[in-house]
């Protein structure tokens, strides 16, 4: 399948301008299902009660069903996106689809809590394949302009939707049926995506080369110890022995990462995609942001059914503010960018979610809903509507066609390590705090989270004042 016109770059690629054939299917494809990973990114958020419960983990271990997904999840994704450069993006988007919806039955007839983790993690290795080859397929099928905006805009709010969106139905399944059956939902799903796929979807072309596996290992590992020795403080403190030996074996594992990126001829990670200021303060904005967010999902859910004593479907729904809220807005991104341009609507964004959870860390025992959650959600959600796409368009603009896939796969990386390592850290902090009744417990150890969040966001917004918007008024300039 050929798009309706295309140009040949000086690297020799084939790019298109405008639009392609059938786009807005291909939109569709690629958007649900990375729709399919972002959801059961959080649709374990709201069941987390209800498994602690049938299966007797700890809170620092409960962190593990979502960190087991995620880190391998963002360890292997760079991975996965040199898998898509070397065999073709959409076979390796076929074959992810695959291996996302077997792993998900799994983790649905999970029995003890290892089987749990560890189907988690089998999951996480079909979504680090899935996400990149997906985000590839549509920077690969869309012009940059008006069209990608607009395509990115769709992308960004699925990311953004999928979490929150997961959460409810995550509690409704939770609620009427079981926290399994969210997960049985993603073959059915699946096996529609991989019929319209195989029909709609353009192949890209293949590239010589080979696989990074070093350089993989090293990343997956390293980031891996440091999140296990930040969730063994919460347990151990952090002058233990079992703290201290995973952290500096992360930071020397990490260190040796870097060096075998600047050696390899052909790296997981080219180091020249830091060069610019705008993508290197898009990383690491990203992983600032969504790591905040991270925690909002995981002790916001557990806070409105341990306090409040709702049941899992009541704490879906609890966050539609934010999810009504954030869909309104990321609708409207592709008028704002061309109206105002990215650096306001991302600034604006990234500081109404600080207002927000700021406002959401006041957390306590007797907080209402309306005025100490619901509010707080709805500047959460505004932000977040107005964040993602700016922000991975930053990340993933100005990336030569022989890196598409490096660049795509860098982008979900740093969104799904920060979101593994604040959740430990923001975990850790939190289980320190203890007052002697469970109840609140919850409600303490949320506010002081959430307040973790909130620093996390500011760090974000000083990040996209010193590194983003500079770099991007820069390159308007000479544009001009």
């Amino acid at each position: 399948m050929t798009t309706t016109a295309q140009r040949t770059s000086v690297h020799g690629a084939v790019r298109p301008i405008g639009t392609p054939a059938h786009a807005t299917l291909i939109l569709a494809i690629i958007c649900v299902s990375y729709f399919m990973v972002i959801l059961d990114n959080s649709i374990v958020f709201t069941g987390l009660p209800q498994i602690r419960s049938d299966m007797g983990f700890s809170e620092t271990g409960l962190s593990w069903i979502t960190n087991a997904y995620v880190l391998v999840f963002g360890g292997l994704l760079l991975l996965g996106a040199r898998a898509g450069d070397l065999f073709g993006h959409r076979r390796v988007f076929l074959l992810s689809l695959v291996v996302f919806s077997l792993t998900s039955l799994l983790v649905g007839a999970a029995q003890t809590q290892w089987w749990l983790i560890g189907a988690r993690a089998l999951q996480g290795i079909g979504a680090a394949v899935l996400a990149p080859s997906a985000l590839s397929l549509l920077t690969r099928s869309f012009a940059e302009g008006r069209a990608r905006n607009r395509a990115m805009a769709a992308y960004s709010a699925v990311a953004g939707l999928g979490a929150a969106f997961g959460l409810v139905v995550g509690g409704l399944v939770a609620d009427l049926i079981s926290w399994r059956a969210g997960f049985f939902l993603n073959v059915p799903v699946g096996a529609v995506m991989v019929v319209l796929a195989l029909r709609f979807l353009p192949e890209t072309e293949r590239r010589r080369g080979r696989f990074d596996i070093a350089g993989a290992v090293l990343a997956t590992l390293g980031s891996t110890a440091l999140v296990l020795g930040i969730v063994d403080a919460a347990d151990f403190g952090w002058t233990a022995v079992l703290t201290l030996v995973p952290l500096v074996a992360g930071v020397v594992l990490l260190g040796l990462f870097v060096r075998v990126e600047r050696g390899a001829a052909q790296p997981i990670v080219p180091l020249r995609l830091f060069a610019g200021r705008e993508r290197s303060g898009a990383y690491l904005a990203r992983m600032l942001y969504m790591g905040a967010m991270m925690g909002f999902f995981f002790f916001t859910a557990q806070f409105v059914q341990s306090v409040y004593h709702w049941t899992p479907l009541q704490a879906g729904l609890s966050f539609l503010p934010m999810t009504l809220v954030n869909f309104v807005l990321a609708v409207q991104v592709p008028r704002l960018l061309e109206r105002v341009g990215r650096p306001l609507v991302l600034l604006t964004g990234v500081v109404l979610t600080t207002l927000g959870m700021a406002w959401l860390s006041r957390l306590g025992l007797h907080t209402p809903y309306l005025t100490g959650v619901a509010l707080p959600m709805v500047l959460i959600g505004a932000g977040q509507g107005l964040t993602l796409a700016p922000l991975t368009s930053s990340g993933v603009d100005g990336v030569a066609p022989a890196d598409a896939g490096a660049g795509s796969g860098l982008v979900n990386t740093v969104h799904q390590i920060g979101s593994a390592l604040s959740l430990s850290v923001l975990t850790a902090v939190a289980a320190s705090v203890s007052t002697g009744h469970a109840a609140a417990d919850i409600a303490a150890r949320s506010g002081t989270a959430l307040t973790g969040s909130a620093v996390l966001l500011a760090l974000a917004v000083v990040i996209v004042l010193a590194l983003i918007v500079p770099a991007r008024a820069t390159h308007l300039e000479r544009s001009l």
